[in-house]
């Protein structure tokens, strides 16, 4: 990336001038080995989202920051529905709601390490994975609006998992105001057969150890005890959500247009908040936010069968469910006045700070738990929300490592059987569904993940609590 460009306001901190037609400064989080790997294309559609209308207080990017689609992945904007405020498909992504669930199991390492073979070859066996994957539950019809309109909700009453559950995701597992009748048909049928799957990409199931402790009071409010393993679930809402993001896409270019909005790539085409259209994909969106609940509450309740089967005393408990690729309804301070605004989190991580109602009550006092996957074979981290980080990026952190190369890059030069035969070595249990996948995943085909939890840390946006190293990677 030019930095020349930029201007260095604070520690990890670097700025874009607003200029043209930008309303609100570009701000950027990161260190200088981490921005010279962005690519020049992130700066420019960092500066491209601060031309939206509406747009609050300044377009960000987070430390894990790459180039995506209309917004950059790591992105962040939020919108004064009042001021002519609008939402973007592209500003949240295909994949809604893709995210990460982080279990505990009471079981030390060790325990997995002896059993690490066994219990990779039953998870692989019990949750589908892999490009189109599917499962075994299929859904239409009136029970296909039920879960779209209550999520893991539904999950949890169609007999997939505990009622406790719902306690400990994002927004008690339901989004709502979903509305699936904004659904199109062709969507729901992607989604008959794909409940309960992981799909391809960068989506796993992690049985990962505890590695290190870092902030003992958090860790112990989430119940994190240094060599027990947890289970990472990083997967979304599959077709649906895909299907949700290209009708749309297509109608707010159409919606651009009508309403005399400029736009300086036709990948952020948006729709006015308070129009038909912009309301028409609210209600899509939060279904397929839905569909990515349930979908990961039923992998769960898969994952659960499969760990009684070795160990049936596992507690599996979750310690919580975050979203990323999502604009969500919320109040923050903006100019010293609590403001409603419509905040777009594409590759990136809701990150409340203690005392925000949306919380637990057993985390009101701590902050939201917020989980970072690192990439195939690497550190994981549990953060922390932070007061400091909802006034900095309205309650936003980072949600991964990011890619330094893109899949065909890496495809040409990594080896997915030398890749397995090094990941075993450092006696992680690799399992995936196609050799080309996983050489997509290799790990240097990201960002250095330590740097990036580094950075969110040292600016407040999240503060670190463990480090979780992997023993078993099931991959799609």
């Amino acid at each position: 990336m030019d930095t020349n460009l930029l201007k260095k306001i604070a520690p990890f901190t670097y700025q874009l001038e607003p200029k043209g037609p930008m309303r609100v400064p570009g701000t950027i989080f990161s260190d200088e080995v981490l921005l010279k790997d962005m690519e020049d294309k992130v700066l420019e559609q960092v500066g491209n989202v601060a031309t939206l209308p509406g747009i609050v207080g300044a377009s960000m990017a987070m430390p894990d920051a790459h180039w995506g689609y209309g917004f950059p992945i790591g992105g962040v904007g939020a919108f004064d529905p009042e001021k002519g405020g609008v939402i973007s498909a592209g500003g949240v992504g295909f994949d809604i709601a893709c995210g990460v669930r982080t279990m505990l199991t009471g079981i030390h390492r060790q325990d997995i390490m002896d059993n690490r073979k066994t219990l990779a070859d039953l998870l692989f066996k019990n949750i589908p994975a892999g490009l189109g994957s599917t499962g075994s539950i299929k859904i239409s019809g009136r029970e296909m609006d039920q879960m779209l309109t209550h999520g893991a909700s539904w999950a949890v009453k169609s007999g997939f998992g505990q009622k406790e559950d719902l306690e400990k995701i994002e927004e008690g597992g339901v989004a709502r105001g979903a509305e699936p009748e904004f659904v199109s048909e062709r969507a729901k049928q992607r989604q008959e057969k794909e409940m309960g799957t992981l799909g391809s990409g960068n989506h796993y199931l992690e049985v990962q150890a505890i590695d290190e402790i870092f902030d003992k009071k958090a860790a112990r409010v989430f119940g994190l005890r240094r060599d027990d393993a947890v289970i990472s679930i990083h997967c979304g809402s599959r077709g649906l959500g895909h299907q949700v993001a290209t009708d749309y896409m297509r109608l707010m270019v159409i919606e651009a247009r009508n309403q005399k909005i400029t736009l300086p790539d036709r990948d952020l085409a948006c729709a006015p908040i308070h129009s038909d259209t912009g309301k028409q994909y609210l209600g899509a969106m939060r279904s397929a936010i839905n569909c990515a609940l349930a979908n990961r509450q039923i992998i769960t309740h898969l994952v659960r069968e499969a760990f009684a089967r070795i160990f049936p005393s596992a507690a599996m408990g979750l310690i919580y469910d975050v979203s990323h690729n999502t604009c969500r309804e919320e109040y923050h301070e903006v100019n010293n006045k609590m403001i409603r605004l419509f905040v777009h989190r594409k590759g990136a991580t809701r990150s409340f700070g203690p005392g925000s109602p949306d919380l637990p009550g057993q985390y009101l006092d701590i902050g939201q738990p917020v989980l970072v996957g690192g990439s195939m074979g690497t550190s994981s981290y549990i953060l922390v929300g932070t007061k400091e980080g909802m006034k900095l990026s309205f309650g936003s952190a980072c949600h991964g490592a990011g890619r330094v190369m893109s899949r065909k890059q890496a495809t040409k030069k990594f080896r997915a059987s030398l890749l397995i035969d090094e990941l075993h070595e450092q006696g992680i249990e690799i399992r995936g569904h196609s050799f080309r996948g996983l050489a997509e995943e290799a790990p240097k085909a990201y960002k250095d993940v330590n740097r990036v939890i580094q950075v969110s840390h040292d600016t407040g946006l999240a503060r670190k609590v463990a480090r979780l190293t992997p023993m078993i990677s099931i991959k799609g």
